[in-house]
């Protein structure tokens, strides 16, 4: 099976470390999200979700962060696309990550509108390369795992 490369962007943390970077499309929107693999899910912001989708949910019992907890929401993109890997009909969850774009603005780097965390990155069976600034994903992996589990 062949796996699709995508490529990464790294930004400094003014010399306290490195975040990588994402490219995404998300109702047609090119943006930025940052690649987390300590984040157990991928998470959105909750702005970009009201602004966009014309179906979202509100919860009322919020989401714990590691430094709050917060109202989410809730909805389904047809389509998000990180790089070349297209992934369907994907419920999302939208948190305010207005605290992330303030600092990034400071320190003179590009928005983002998401964080693709460990659920995509497990799912797609995704290798980091760090030197090389890639990911390479399986596209298919999901759909022949579950094939495979009913035989």
């Amino acid at each position: 099976m062949q796996r699709i490369k995508i490529p990464l962007r790294l930004i400094s943390l003014n010399d306290d470390g490195f975040h990588l970077l994402v490219e995404i499309v998300v109702y047609g929107q090119k943006s930025w999200a940052v690649l987390d693999t300590g984040a157990s899910r991928s998470v959105f912001n909750k702005s970009f979700i009201q602004q966009y989708s014309l179906d979202y949910a509100t919860t009322e019992t919020g989401a714990t962060t590691l430094f709050s907890t917060t109202d989410t929401v809730q909805t389904v993109f047809p389509k998000l696309k990180i790089g070349k890997l297209k992934i369907k009909n994907y419920t999302a969850v939208g948190l305010d990550l207005d605290s992330v774009n303030e600092a990034y603005q400071q320190m003179g780097h590009p928005a983002v509108v998401g964080i693709v965390g460990c659920d995509i990155l497990q799912t797609y069976k995704a290798i980091i390369n760090c030197s090389k600034l890639h990911m390479t994903c399986k596209p298919s992996f999901a759909k022949k795992s579950k094939k495979n589990k009913k035989k």
